[in-house]
């Protein structure tokens, strides 16, 4: 059943857009009428089947997205370089699709400063908070979405202090993988 669950969720993720694993998978087990008492598939398990129905269904035009939104991230992290940008998400694992974002993570004590470079280039955001474990604790960050050339991008802004801890998305979650430009420079270059 929860290879069943997985594979559901990786299929709403491909098709509809879904970018939180587990609405992916509430819907999935409802879906398949399983009740949410059931142990449901983990994040790593989803991302498995999400790859291979992307490799059977969208192969070739999730690798074309994928490099588009590899490209953008590249101008982005160039054009915001001061605030030292590290790509992160499904653009950096490879499982972005046709409705993938560009998610970023930047350090600095200035964050206003952020804010200005985009409103003085005529550039539209809008901000939220999220929660973030940084080095076990749980922190509010401040995460600006931009349309990024027609993809939305979404910078989450850290402390220059944190750019050597460890982040995470729950306090049980794995540690979040992250890139620095040179790096997603070389993904461009690879074709992966």
């Amino acid at each position: 059943m929860r290879l069943q669950i997985a594979a559901a969720a990786a299929r709403l993720m491909a098709q509809d857009g879904i970018d939180d694993f587990a609405l992916a998978k509430r819907k999935a087990a409802r879906q398949l009428g399983v009740g949410a008492t059931q142990a449901l598939p983990g994040n790593d398990e989803i991302e498995e089947q999400l790859r291979a129905y992307q490799g059977l269904y969208q192969a070739q035009e999730q690798r074309e997205r994928l490099r588009d939104l590899r490209m953008q991230a590249v101008t982005m992290m160039k054009e915001i370089g001061a605030y030292r940008p590290y790509l992160t998400g499904q653009v950096l694992s490879g499982i972005a699709g046709r409705y993938g974002d560009i998610d970023l993570q930047v350090f600095t004590d200035d964050a206003k400063s952020l804010e200005l470079l985009f409103l003085n280039s005529g550039i539209g955001y809008s901000v939220t908070e999220q929660r973030r474990w940084i080095g076990g604790e749980a922190r509010s960050i401040t995460v600006l979405s931009v349309d990024w050339m027609g993809t939305r991008a979404n910078i989450s802004i850290l402390g220059a202090k944190h750019e050597r801890a460890a982040l995470k998305n729950s306090a049980s979650g794995r540690v979040m993988e992250r890139a620095a430009l040179p790096a997603v420079e070389l993904l461009v270059a690879s074709g992966e």
